[in-house]
């Protein structure tokens, strides 16, 4: 049979020439019946084959959804498939939609959604200050608080009276670069105190966090970073014009110039600032720091001459004003950075007592797609969910500590992380922890009797008395707060999760299942959407049991879970996926009832239909993942979200490590 025979079909994928004719009768027959099963829906409407400037165009034969069987559902109405969900994610609704202003927010491509705009100023600031308000604010606040001290600085030092000579040897660049320096020294006041997690964990907790975004700390620590990389530029030329005013004078104009920056005490201690952070700022780039982390790490740590040479840089006294006490009171960069210096070096201080507090391995798990479980008793830890720690493994390297999710419930008497195998870190840790993924296949069928499916992971550690007696250290620093952890003060959540993303929300749904079977306490949380969405069915295996579990107890249907696959699947894939997929209540790819949808969500259709559904509501939509994403995130909940009285908000949260 030939696709010519039947034109009305288009293209078949199940159609093999290697094939007998009654073989391939068979497969399209089945892809005959599909075909007008899913043309008679309109499921294809749920996705975008050219939606926003990160979808793109999904070809036909992998545009499928999976459908359940039309006998099971008419045998058995009563079968519970997450229905809401389903309508979620096709761009139907609960209520009935109302009438809307018109608003295509992709007038070129993709199906039309309707939006309501805020109308009156007062609308739209609300809607602003959603998500946008407090961060806009405050980082221009910041930003005008450097003009500001820059202005005066530059008033004081062109037309104060006690400066005339030099600003007559150097002219205006004194003054630039003396207003430059005042600058750098309220950054340096404030660079450390981003990093105090500790400090910064316990201010995110108070009302403060409304006002100051504390989620964005290594943002903030970055953008001054990148303050004093400027204007230590600005001061360094500014006095290398100075010291040519100098030595223009001199019979060796070249070797006075040199001998004025290299060997005199501002210009030697002001190289070692200078080349200290610019190897700082190379290696701290995110294309450097993720292809190089070590090497970020350990040059990073360059800040410690950086700050001892600035100690010392004011304190030569080389231009001096024109009366006396000419030099008093004038090495005063102690005075800016004593405060956040102290507490950062509390910090580091206290990571070393948590370090050294009682922990030890418990149990290691090897999941599918090359990721390790490392479960940690730690009886002096107290965690929240959402929160990530620090792991340090002295066998591996006694001064790297990496920033770990936390995967655990705090209902559960251990704390728990996933790691995927990818760089020379992970790597190391997982062969000192026993795991061997490239001999994966040949432990999973020596252990056959213990798993129950593929899906399940390899307990290597609990019956192996041998490599107990040899499993690493492990030191623990933290918990730290994060974006996830205020998904309880929402009456509704939206978990999206890339990925190996997906790790902060592992803690957060055992914790819903547990304060839903096990209640203890009330909470405002009612309702919660987990999306998840990977390149290819494979980085699905790790967590399948854990959803699969809370699946299956969570009789209120509390958490719905939706899957979309995004990456191209084969002929033979999808074939397979047909043929076994008929009949079945669950899932032929993750084994969940939770249908898998092939393709990116349409993320419009989805906020339109919640936003309808959930009225004048607040809803918390927390992401961790790849950043594509998660700016498409924060524009959709900034599009969505509604500014006027008895408005549905949605609150964007991202994790930071």
């Amino acid at each position: 049979m030939s696709n010519s025979t039947n034109p009305s079909l288009g293209y078949n994928s199940y159609l093999d020439p290697n094939m007998s004719n009654g073989e391939n009768n068979r497969y399209t027959n089945e892809y005959e019946e599909k075909s007008e099963y899913v043309n008679g829906s309109d499921f294809r409407d749920s996705y975008s084959t050219g939606v926003g400037t990160h979808d793109s165009v999904v070809s036909e034969e992998a545009i499928i959804q999976r459908q359940p069987s039309k006998k099971l559902l008419v045998n058995n109405p009563n079968i519970g498939r997450g229905d809401s969900l389903r309508k979620l994610a096709r761009g139907d609704s609960v209520k009935k939609i109302p009438n809307l202003d018109k608003f295509d927010p992709f007038a070129s491509s993709g199906p039309a959604v309707t939006a309501k705009k805020p109308v009156t100023k007062i609308e739209k600031l609300q809607a602003w200050m959603i998500n946008e308000g407090s961060r806009a604010i405050f980082f221009s606040v910041w930003i005008a608080l450097h003009g500001l001290v820059y202005a005066l600085a530059f008033l004081n030092y062109f037309y104060s009276d006690n400066l005339t000579n030099a600003r007559a040897t150097f002219g205006i660049t004194y003054s630039i670069a003396r207003s430059a320096a005042l600058v750098l020294h309220v950054d340096a006041a404030m660079i450390l105190f981003p990093v105090c997690r500790n400090l910064i964990s316990l201010f995110r907790s108070t009302p403060l966090n409304n006002i100051i975004p504390f989620d964005e700390n290594i943002e903030f620590h970055k953008a001054i970073g990148w303050s004093i990389l400027f204007f230590s530029i600005v001061h360094t030329v500014a006095h290398w014009v100075n010291f040519a005013m100098i030595a223009k004078s001199g019979p060796s104009p070249i070797v006075l110039w040199l001998e004025i920056n290299f060997a005199t005490g501002p210009g030697a201690t002001g190289y070692v600032m200078l080349i200290s952070l610019l190897i700082m700022v190379a290696t701290a780039t995110e294309s450097a720091r993720r292809s190089h982390f070590n090497r970020f790490w350990y040059c990073h740590h360059l800040f410690v001459p950086f700050f001892g040479a600035w100690a010392f840089h004011g304190a030569f006294c080389m231009i001096q004003p024109d009366r006396e006490p000419k030099c008093a009171n004038i090495a005063n960069f102690w005075k800016y950075w004593i405060t956040s210096g102290v507490i950062y070096i509390g910090e580091r201080v206290l990571r070393e007592i948590r370090a050294r507090r009682k922990s030890y391995i418990s149990k290691v798990v090897m999941h599918p797609s090359r990721v390790v479980e490392i479960q940690i008793k730690k009886p002096s830890m107290t965690t929240k969910a959402g929160q990530y720690i620090f792991l340090c493994c002295p066998e591996v390297s006694l001064w790297q500590w990496h920033p770990f999710t936390l995967t655990s419930a705090p209902e559960e008497d251990y704390i728990s992380v996933h790691i995927r195998v990818v760089g020379d870190f992970t790597k190391a840790l997982s062969i000192k922890l026993g795991c061997n993924f490239d001999e994966e296949l040949r432990i999973r069928k020596e252990n056959k009797d213990r798993i129950k499916s593929q899906y399940d992971g390899i307990d290597i550690s609990s019956n192996n008395p041998e490599l107990q007696k040899v499993l690493p250290r492990i030191m623990v620093d933290g918990p730290f707060g994060s974006a996830s952890e205020d998904v309880f003060k929402f009456e509704v959540a939206m978990l999206v999760g890339a990925g190996i993303g997906v790790t902060p929300f592992a803690s957060i749904l055992k914790s819903i299942w547990y304060r839903v079977n096990y209640p203890t306490k009330s909470t405002k949380l009612s309702k919660v959407y987990f999306f998840w969405v990977c390149r290819d069915y494979d980085s699905f295996e790790w967590f399948q049991s854990l959803l699969s579990a809370i699946e299956e107890q969570d009789i209120e249907q509390f958490i719905e879970t939706h899957i979309y696959l995004t990456g191209r699947l084969r002929h033979s894939e999808i074939g397979n996926i047909h043929v076994n997929d008929d009949g079945n209540i669950k899932d032929t790819i993750t084994g969940l009832r939770a249908p898998t949808h092939f393709g990116r969500p349409n993320w419009d259709k989805i906020f339109s239909n919640m936003r309808d559904q959930y009225q004048a509501t607040d809803i918390g939509v927390f992401f961790c993942g790849p950043k594509p994403l998660g700016k498409t995130l924060h524009t959709k909940c900034n599009l969505w979200s509604q500014g006027f009285e008895d408005g549905t908000r949605f609150f964007y949260g991202k994790e930071n490590f």
